[in-house]
């Protein structure tokens, strides 16, 4: 029974570790878009441009704030806490203020803005991607709602670039002519 007791013990450590370990990863991953997010807001002099980054930055600290308070339940109380994400995610409404003709006006299709753009698409692709494996993999549901939720606020973000990315690409075909018709 002593043993049995033991397995069952090292078991919980084992997934709680992983659960640890992709609440640390994923803490890493938000910080990083915010920092990165926060660098276009500082080196772009468009007003509109600052506005989509840095509600992305604010997002992404959010995000943080929610994994970090997941972590020190994890580790003092060995659960995950139930919260209500329902009211939580990016508001339309923001997003079509903010993909507006003007802001694609303003990005250079191949200048800075434009790279960060990029580089924002991969990341919240692979934080999408952590996520959904993290929930798919889960037998505790309040992990679960936590993971789909994120995954799903990262997918807002992920469509709002990409969106945006694809205009300016169309953008650069059509003013240089790339057009084969």
């Amino acid at each position: 029974m002593k043993g049995l007791f033991f397995v069952y013990l090292n078991q919980k450590t084992m997934e709680n570790k992983s659960a640890i370990d992709i609440l640390k990863t994923a803490i890493i991953m938000e910080k990083r878009g915010q920092a990165m997010y926060e660098e276009v807001v500082a080196k772009t002099n468009s007003e509109d441009v600052k506005k989509i980054f840095r509600t992305m930055a604010d997002e992404e600290n959010m995000h943080a704030r929610f994994l970090g308070e997941q972590l020190k339940s994890l580790m003092e109380n060995n659960s995950f806490v139930k919260q209500d994400l329902k009211g939580a995610g990016t508001d339309e409404s923001v997003i079509d203020e903010i993909l507006t003709e003007k802001i694609k006006t303003q990005i250079n299709a191949a200048g800075f803005e434009a790279a960060a753009i990029s580089a924002a698409i991969d990341m919240e692709t692979k934080s999408i991607e952590v996520y959904k494996n993290r929930a798919s993999i889960s037998d505790n549901q309040n992990e679960k709602d936590l993971f789909n939720w994120l995954a799903d606020w990262e997918r807002g973000h992920y469509e709002v670039l990409n969106k945006l990315d694809q205009e300016l690409k169309e953008s650069i075909w059509n003013d240089n002519n790339f057009w084969p018709f």
